[in-house]
């Protein structure tokens, strides 16, 4: 499919994911910041949101809200994610930035961390309905 602000917002219309349509929403609302397009989801993720080039999340009261909004949705895609690469830690796929000692997320750490992963797994999702930006994820 062609990266046309169209087809953003009809994957945002049909999609049943709550996270799916906030990360659309992103998307639209950066459109006409970019001459290249292509850049909304370079700049997420190859800096990362750590960055804070996703404004709305970089404070922790921000991030921490973000994560109880989404956690179902983030949760699922973590799932998804674990069985995909085929690994059964939060270590194997956060590093040392998952603090070990709280292993059912309730520590502002992990959320931030948890609401971060949500958002930039979701756009990674997104780019990859999109020919012209497959090949940079």
């Amino acid at each position: 499919m062609k990266l046309t602000l169209t087809n953003i917002r009809k994957l945002k219309s049909e999609s049943d994911n709550k996270l799916t349509k906030h990360v659309c929403s992103y998307v639209i609302n950066k459109w006409h910041d970019y001459d290249d397009k292509i850049n909304i989801f370079k700049d997420v993720l190859y800096m990362g949101c750590v960055s804070g080039i996703v404004s709305e999340l970089i404070y922790y009261s921000d991030t921490l809200k973000f994560y109880r909004k989404y956690r179902d949705e983030i949760n699922s895609l973590l799932s998804e994610t674990m069985r995909s690469i085929g690994c059964f830690s939060f270590k194997d796929i956060f590093g040392s930035n998952f603090y070990d000692e709280d292993p059912l997320i309730t520590d502002t750490h992990n959320q931030n961390l948890m609401a971060w992963f949500g958002f930039e797994e979701t756009l990674r999702n997104i780019g990859y309905e999109f020919e012209e930006v497959q090949y940079y994820i």
